[in-house]
């Protein structure tokens, strides 16, 4: 708003005003009555009339802008404080929480600065989906103290208002959808050199590096071609072909790794295994074998492996948290926490999932498209299959499951009888999971869903079911929480499809992965 015509008097006592670190451009009642839109309108307010020359809010667009640019120097603040507390850790659980928080704090600020940067060509769904990135980021740092039991010292002093900051400015995007185009059959975010790869009978000759553990490669481990990616010029496509082999090691391709692409021998034959758990003393967030975070990445023809055993509880064979990411016949194998869909976009094509307890898990938009779908037999005597992670209503998260199979692996089908199945329980507030199209086996309970405490979630997550078949497919005696839904409109039923949940026809069709862009 226009400031008002001021007397000398008045001005002599602004410029007083400023030295004491008030706001020039806006007044604090402008402030109150924009922050007083917002989702956490406190610290919207606090922390503007504490920010020294302040421009003028003439409208929504300007206020977002505001809000963003405070998140961004409010996590950047939040970044040094975390980093400062290390020597706070008392024990080796504290200093693992820890070192998770400034990595995703880093991260954090990562999508942040895309989102902000007037250079970044961002569209309304990019903005949407850094933002909720940027928010799950830190939810997992919290989650880590938490998971360890160590919450008591070292996380008090993380507090801080970044997370409602960041949620204020998600509440702000109030993005419209609007259906992407197709291009040849393919979501258009992937490019056309991406999709004759993942078409291609043979993607290994085209490899940048190989790695073959008989040294017949250039590389004898994935960890040193992954080194050897981050130091090539420019972000094209870089493959690193696997040959056939068991790689014992812990992967992780970082955010300065873009358009990695990992291509094995096939499923059972390029294995890449770990070990780490919650039980054995890690984060869920770092147990992952392989963790990838660089955008743009793609893998194919691969196994990724956790074999901590159901007995260390948390264990992850991967983690995905880059955006427009691919994975196109490959298996996860676990048990409790498998696949860690943690954030960003993410398809998933003719793919294998094992696992027991929520072994489908994150807070990503994520598609699953022609997979089958494995529940193990769990040492409780209960499995759920996914377990979804939004907790602001605003992100454009959730899980979609289209066209697969559910059924029980080898191990579970003996004791099938005496193990209850469910599609899914509420990780957090706003949990949203759908299965559409697909073939749900006998081991599905016929209740469907689990609780995950008491009434938790049970009002505002969505959770819904669309034309499944099968014997476990019966939606007759599923629950009968304000959440769930039997989806019965393809209207309702095409906001989870390829071409709408994850924008692919944007993005898909240039990795070359077959897939369905509608229902």
């Amino acid at each position: 708003m226009m400031l008002q015509k001021l007397t000398m008097t008045s001005l002599l006592l602004l410029g007083f005003m400023v030295c004491v670190s008030s706001v020039v451009g806006h007044d604090d009642g402008d402030i109150k009555s924009w922050c007083a839109s917002t989702p956490h309108p406190k610290p919207c307010e606090y922390f503007l009339t504490h920010k020294p020359n302040g421009k003028p809010i003439r409208g929504k667009s300007d206020f977002k802008k505001l809000s963003l640019h405070l998140a961004l120097e409010r996590a950047n603040h939040g970044w040094n404080n975390a980093h400062s507390l290390g020597p706070r850790c008392r024990n080796e659980k504290e200093k693992a929480a820890w070192a998770d928080c400034v990595k995703l704090y880093e991260y954090t600020i990562g999508r942040l600065n895309y989102t902000a940067d007037p250079n970044t060509k961002c569209s309304q769904e990019d903005s949407q989906t850094w933002l909720s990135t940027a928010l799950t980021n830190l939810e997992t740092c919290r989650a880590g103290f938490l998971e360890l039991g160590v919450s008591d010292n070292v996380l008090p002093l993380m507090s801080n208002n970044v997370s409602a900051l960041i949620s204020n400015t998600l509440a702000l995007s109030d993005v419209p959808y609007v259906p992407p185009k197709t291009t040849g059959g393919f979501p258009t975010w992937v490019r056309p050199g991406d999709r004759k790869l993942l078409q291609s009978s043979s993607p290994a000759s085209k490899a940048n590096i190989v790695v073959a553990k008989d040294g017949s490669g250039n590389y004898k481990t994935i960890g040193e071609a992954v080194t050897a990616a981050s130091k090539r010029s420019g972000t094209s496509r870089y493959i690193i072909y696997i040959k056939a082999g068991t790689y014992k090691e812990n992967v992780e391709v970082g955010t300065k790794l873009k358009n990695i692409m990992f291509v094995g021998d096939g499923i059972g034959k390029t294995i890449v295994t770990g070990s780490r758990s919650v039980g054995g003393g890690s984060t869920t967030f770092n147990s992952a074998t392989v963790a990838v975070v660089g955008d743009g990445f793609i893998a194919r023809d691969m196994t990724f492996q956790n074999t901590a055993g159901a007995a260390n509880h948390q264990a992850v064979a991967l983690r995905s948290g880059s955006d427009l990411s691919v994975f196109y016949r490959c298996s996860f194998e676990g048990y409790q926490d498998t696949l860690y869909v943690h954030s960003d976009r993410q398809f998933y094509r003719e793919c294998d999932i094992y696992g027991t307890v929520d072994f489908i898990f994150g807070n990503a938009a994520v598609v699953f498209q022609n997979c089958n779908i494995y529940a193990r037999n769990p040492p409780n005597k209960t499995n759920t299959i996914t377990a979804q992670g939004r907790t602001d209503p605003n992100q454009n998260t959730g899980i979609s499951i289209h066209n697969c199979r559910v059924t029980a692996a080898s191990d579970l089908k003996p004791v099938q009888g005496s193990v209850r199945t469910y599609l899914g329980r509420p990780w957090k507030e706003y949990s949203r999971t759908v299965f559409m199209k697909t073939y749900l086996d006998s081991l599905i309970n016929p209740a469907g869903w689990m609780e995950w405490s008491g009434n938790f979630a049970l009002k505002t997550l969505y959770y819904g079911e669309y034309m499944n078949t099968g014997p476990g497919s019966s939606t007759s005696k599923r629950v009968r929480w304000g959440g769930y839904r039997v989806i019965t409109s393809q209207t309702e039923a095409s906001k989870f499809t390829v071409g709408n949940f994850i924008a692919g026809n944007s993005w898909v069709p240039a990795t070359g992965v077959p897939y369905t862009s509608g229902l």
